[in-house]
């Protein structure tokens, strides 16, 4: 027997605002143990250009793997290719909607769903509001699925100075729920005693 798996993340970059949260958790884990398995959809390529100077290329550059959202025979969409799971940062509401309904019509819907099927960790950053009945319909069933719904929703208690406090606090608790440690985030220590 065997036990030397890699540990690996699938992570994933859909269409929704907020490209920046999957690039910073690229950057984070670069250089660490952890294996990362990249999958951009085809509308994440188009906000990419829209909300940051870097180039697909270059964020590919940032991942250990890299897959085309084109390529439904990638190592990621089977259940027998190991990984701790999958996050998607941002996630759109057509790719959340996509893994609810199980009609995985590209790589990062597929991963996602085998994710599910396989009980490992999925986490979606939905990045859209307001929501409406239908949206959280959707998220209800994904949780009642098993999947973690992590809106990205800025924490104020660490006193953050710039947008990049933001940014790096957010996704390192995206990591917490995998037990990765970014050493990004100001873990609260209760409020001041009172007098």
């Amino acid at each position: 027997m065997t036990t030397d798996t890699p540990r690996r993340l699938v992570i994933g970059i859909s269409g929704a605002s907020g490209a920046v949260y999957g690039i910073r958790m690229l950057e984070l884990l670069r250089g660490s143990d952890i294996e990362t398995h990249l999958v951009i959809s085809r509308s994440a390529e188009m906000t990419l250009a829209y909300e940051t100077d870097l180039t697909t290329k270059e964020v590919r550059a940032l991942a250990s793997v890299n897959h085309p959202n084109s390529d439904i025979g990638a190592s990621i969409s089977s259940g027998s290719f190991r990984t701790m799971g999958m996050v998607v940062a941002p996630c759109s509401i057509k790719t959340m909607s996509e893994i609810a309904t199980g009609v995985t019509s590209s790589l990062l819907s597929r991963a996602a769903d085998v994710v599910l099927k396989e009980r490992r960790r999925l986490v979606l950053a939905v990045r859209e509001t307001p929501l409406h009945a239908g949206h959280l319909r959707t998220m209800t069933q994904l949780a009642e699925m098993g999947a973690f719904i992590a809106p990205v929703v800025p924490a104020f208690y660490n006193r953050p100075k710039s947008l990049d406090d933001i940014i790096n606090h957010t996704v390192g608790r995206l990591l917490d729920l995998f037990d990765i440690d970014a050493s990004v985030v100001k873990r609260w220590q209760g409020g001041p005693e009172e007098e």
